[in-house]
């Protein structure tokens, strides 16, 4: 039974266990998440999350302070400029511990620790999830049946209004073509006339020419 016992001591001496803590802590900060068992993450959860409270104060004293567990220089630095800013509106809570396989060796209980501000991957199809399903219930619960009426006759007016648009396109595309029709017609038949009228003119021109000669021979 576990009567008193708060602090995993993870199996290590009280200083083996704040040195492999504080160095866990760091690689943390510098690499955003770390794969360990799922005792040394819940330990570590509990070691890293009020150092990065601390970081929001950025103060000599407060550096000073979280230096003395990191004892790294360049952890520091990317805690106070970095990580500082991305939890500053964030009460607490600065850590997802994500559960994995097995370990093959000694079966042991593995999981992926992670800043929660950092993460790109796991949850945000959740997230987005969760948004969609709230927005549905609410809609429903209020005006559900109303909405359904307005997207049916939408598209009914659509279609109502794009029927006489394409009638009145195929009338105006058949007037403009009839004309277009008629007009070398009217010009063909024209010139015919002309060329039957000199044919027909053509011909008289010989029974002048003639009468005239057999006028002069008379005359001789």
């Amino acid at each position: 039974m576990r009567h008193g016992k708060k602090v995993n001591h993870l199996g290590r001496t009280d200083s083996h266990r704040k040195a492999m803590l504080g160095n866990m802590a760091t690689s943390l900060i510098l690499h955003k998440r770390i794969t360990t068992t799922l005792a040394k993450a819940k330990a570590l959860r509990v070691y890293v999350e009020p150092i990065l409270t601390k970081a929001k104060s950025d103060t000599t004293h407060s550096r000073r302070i979280v230096f003395s567990y990191l004892q790294d220089k360049d952890a520091v630095t990317i805690l106070f400029r970095e990580i500082a800013e991305k939890i500053a509106s964030r009460p607490g809570g600065y850590t997802r511990i994500i559960k994995m396989e097995n370990r093959l060796g000694d079966n042991a209980e593995m999981a992926l620790i992670e800043l929660v501000d950092y993460n790109t991957v796991y949850g945000t199809d959740v997230a987005k999830t969760e948004k969609k399903s709230t927005r549905r219930r609410g809609s429903k619960a209020k005006a559900g049946a109303p909405v359904m009426k307005v997207e049916a006759a939408a598209p009914v007016a659509k279609v109502e209004a794009a029927a006489p648009v394409s009638e009145e396109v195929v009338e105006v595309e058949t007037v403009a073509e009839t004309p277009v029709a008629e007009a070398p017609v009217i010009e063909e038949a024209q010139v015919v006339d002309e060329e039957t009228a000199a044919k027909t003119e053509a011909p008289e021109a010989p029974t002048a020419s003639a009468e005239n000669e057999e006028n002069a021979e008379k005359g001789e």
